[in-house]
């Protein structure tokens, strides 16, 4: 596990890894791990040396505008990206920390171009059929991670805002499944919907109260 504390992501660690003969190198991160509903959604971004962006941030440290430009960015001169998820019931199931490491498996096995080694943001993760390396705060240290964030994030919150259309009422086309108080006046209102995490203490507490 390595930790730094590094101002702007770089491309140090992939060059590490380039020196040492790997010559794809994935960055993964998430997004939606705190919220209360929707799925969690991890991305995967093989970039090239040649990648020099210096706009390029963690997400959370960009606003709404930046991230969709950025994102625009990413997609076109990336070797190559995949978006994987893990939906709200598989959360409920096995959990979220088994639910985030099965969405960073399957955006990096949606890769066309196989990575010989993956660089993940966090710790304490047990990935198969894959090198790869925890980085904490990774999105803030390592610019494929950090261009993984935006991706995550900028595609988990559209698909939260088409889902706001089918589930109206929570706010979630603001809030993006977070337990804002306009979230919390919809669940009092509405209940529960299909895509809320119902295994939340949050949640769990709507429940038991409507029952």
């Amino acid at each position: 596990m390595l930790k730094k504390n590094i101002k702007y992501p770089t491309l140090r660690e992939e060059g590490k890894l380039w020196k040492k003969g790997y010559r794809y190198i994935a960055g993964v991160d998430e997004a939606g791990c705190g919220c209360w509903a929707g799925p969690v959604v991890s991305a995967a971004v093989i970039l090239s040396p040649d990648f020099n962006d210096p706009g390029v941030r963690d997400s959370k440290m960009l606003t709404g505008l930046k991230r969709e430009r950025y994102y625009d960015i990413i997609i076109k001169e990336a070797l190559d990206y995949a978006i994987g998820e893990a939906s709200e019931s598989e959360i409920d199931f096995f959990g979220l920390g088994r639910a985030r490491t099965m969405s960073f498996e399957r955006a990096l096995g949606k890769l066309r171009i196989r990575p010989d080694y993956a660089l993940i943001d966090g710790n304490n993760l047990k990935i198969r059929k894959y090198l790869y390396q925890t980085i904490i705060r990774g999105d803030q240290i390592v610019k494929s991670i950090a261009c993984a964030s935006i991706l995550a994030k900028v595609y988990r919150d559209h698909k939260i805002i088409k889902l706001a259309e089918k589930y109206p009422g929570y706010g979630f086309s603001s809030n993006k499944g977070y337990g804002t108080k306009e979230h919390i006046d919809g669940l009092l209102k509405q209940g529960v919907c299909a895509i809320h995490r119902q295994s939340y203490r949050p949640i769990k507490q709507i429940i038991n109260k409507n029952n």
